[in-house]
């Protein structure tokens, strides 16, 4: 008796120990990147006097360097587990974290800005694939989503201690910045890369190796194609416009003051930060693709309200309100989707290509994320910002279609349409799920 109590402790909190040193290892992470993110650009452009374009160019590499690596980086999770994966980004990422806050012209920083960007796009599965194995089909939600929270929490964190630092006037203050991030990339390769993953013992049919492999499997999948393709829409629409598009569209039609601009990111954060958690609880009752459906609705609401930032914009108070509520509001979309994408795409995987999964996910995420800028940037500053607003309006409208036509393509389990005395986890599905 005593041993199944504490078998079904160990399957509500997950894997105890080691999830915590993932969630720990993903803090510090978002914490590096908040700390130099937002300083790139002034660096390369006013530092080290190289100019916009060269600047341009960097950002170009670092999310060329995600198209680069993924293929690979999925294909050695599978082969050789998410550990030794996620030390090979970890010791990229702080190497070229380390190469760019010394490098002085373009080819040292466009060589650092690869290294970095590899580095930290392969840790980006690896880690998703450690809180698959550390957590059960019960805790996966709370796992993602608490996640969600530590990056948002990291990152705005690491801007903020990252700006009392940066000093334009002098170099040795971004050298120093971008050192200090190397750093974090070492801690987390101490912290999670250390982490022992447990052990699973798999059924025959389990070890089985036929069947596609690599992203043939992925492009097989009609569940995960259509995930893929409604992930790549959200991207580009929020996270692709979050500091791009909306950013000057704010700036440069509405005249918001870039003060302003950090207090509405700011909004933001604390918004995710105060809901998530309770959006574990109510998503938890619903349908994954209910969740995602509405996330679309709230941005919708969002890209009104930019529409009334847009028409009142001569009301400084008002204008500035409505920014605010724009970010607000993204983040309440944000929460919703947290505890939802990552779940699905473990619960998609075959134990065999979790790594994959994972891998195609974040790929997809990051062609969005880096097309959805320069898309944003190209319809405000053209002047066109209806058109621009029209068409965000119309690609959130897509993902609440997309999102309830995805229903069809999943399993009652996989969309959390299952009643919670129901989804208790046979033990041949939560072994292949954990793998």
């Amino acid at each position: 008796m005593t041993g199944t109590v504490k078998q079904q402790r160990q399957q509500r909190r997950g894997a105890g120990g080691p999830l915590r040193r993932v969630q720990i290892g993903n803090a510090l992470s978002a914490f590096g990147s908040g700390f130099t993110m937002p300083y790139m650009f002034v660096y390369v452009d006013q530092v080290r006097g190289l100019g916009s374009p060269a600047a341009g160019m960097v950002f170009t590499v670092f999310a060329l360097a995600a198209l680069a690596v993924l293929p690979f980086t999925g294909r050695g999770i599978d082969k050789y587990g998410p550990r030794p994966v996620l030390l090979a980004g970890a010791a990229l990422a702080a190497t070229g974290a380390f190469a760019f806050g010394h490098a002085t012209d373009s080819p040292a920083l466009l060589v650092s800005s690869f290294l970095f960007g590899a580095g930290v796009t392969t840790c980006q599965p690896a880690l998703a694939t450690m809180i698959v194995r550390c957590s059960t089909a019960a805790t996966r939600s709370h796992a993602f989503a608490l996640q969600f929270t530590l990056v948002n929490l990291g990152m705005g964190i690491g801007a903020l201690v990252g700006g009392q630092i940066v000093d334009v006037a002098d170099p040795a203050s971004l050298t120093r910045l971008f050192t200090i991030e190397a750093t974090t990339f070492i801690g987390l390769a101490l912290v999670t890369g250390t982490a022992r993953m447990s052990k699973v013992r798999l059924s025959v049919v389990q070890q089985k190796t036929d069947g596609p492999t690599g992203l043939r499997a992925l492009f097989a999948d009609k569940a995960m194609v259509r995930l893929c393709v409604l992930a790549g829409l959200i991207f580009f629409t929020c996270y692709g416009q979050f500091e791009s598009g909306v950013a000057a569209f704010a700036t440069d039609t509405v005249g918001t003051a870039p003060s302003t601009l950090g207090f509405a990111i700011g909004a933001n954060a604390l918004t995710i930060v105060v809901l998530q958690m309770f959006m574990v609880r109510i998503t938890a009752r619903r349908r994954r693709t209910t969740a995602m459906a509405a996330a679309g609705l709230v941005w919708l609401g969002a890209w009104a309200m930019a529409l009334v930032a847009g028409l009142i914009r001569t009301e400084t108070m008002a204008a500035t309100v409505a920014i605010v509520s724009i970010y607000a509001l993204f983040g309440v979309g944000e929460s919703l989707l947290a505890p939802t994408m990552g779940p699905i795409v473990a619960d998609l995987a075959p134990a065999r290509l979790l790594g994959t999964y994972n891998a195609g996910y974040a790929l997809v995420k990051q062609i969005a994320v880096a097309v959805g800028p320069a898309v944003g940037v190209l319809l405000v500053g053209s002047g066109t910002w209806p058109f621009y607003l029209a068409a965000m309006a119309g690609s959130t409208l897509l993902i609440v279609l997309l999102a309830l036509r995805l229903r069809p393509y999943l399993t009652a389990e996989q969309d959390n349409a299952v009643p919670a005395v129901v989804r208790t986890p046979a033990p041949v599905r939560e072994l292949q799920t954990a793998a």
